[in-house]
Order: C-alpha cells, then sequence, then structure tokens
C-alpha cells in the first residue's frame, strides 16, 4: 500500500488488523499452534482445511441469518 504523500511520520495502514485477526482465527485449532508436521504440504493442507472450515461457518451465519 502506498503511503499518502501528505503525511509524515508514523501513519497507520489500513485493512492492517486483518493479519491479527486471522492469527487469532487460526489458534482455535489446536494442531494448528505448534508446528508438529514434518512436511511444510501438511501443515499448509491444514491451513488451509482450517481457514476453509472458518469460513463455511461464517458463510452458514450468513445464509441462515437471511432466511
Amino acid at each position: 500500500m502506498k503511503l499518502p504523500q501528505t503525511k509524515k511520520g508514523f501513519v497507520l495502514l489500513p485493512r492492517r488488523w486483518v493479519v491479527g485477526r486471522s492469527f487469532t482465527w487460526k489458534s482455535k485449532f489446536r494442531r494448528l499452534i505448534r508446528d508438529y508436521e514434518r512436511l511444510p504440504e501438511v501443515l499448509s493442507g491444514l491451513h488451509f482445511l482450517a481457514f476453509a472450515i472458518l469460513m463455511l461457518r461464517r458463510f452458514a451465519e450468513v445464509i441462515f441469518q437471511s432466511a
């Protein structure tokens, strides 16, 4: 992201909180808190699975609230 030219010093970038929120969501899955896996492919697959579960849960909440 580009910083505005008019501001000097510390500038809070927008959407920076998204990364912190994602790490917090990830910590809900106990297996992802520690790195127990030997292969990086397994670890990345578990991350993908965890975030897929989280997104499906949120999608289901939106669908059932609107119905």
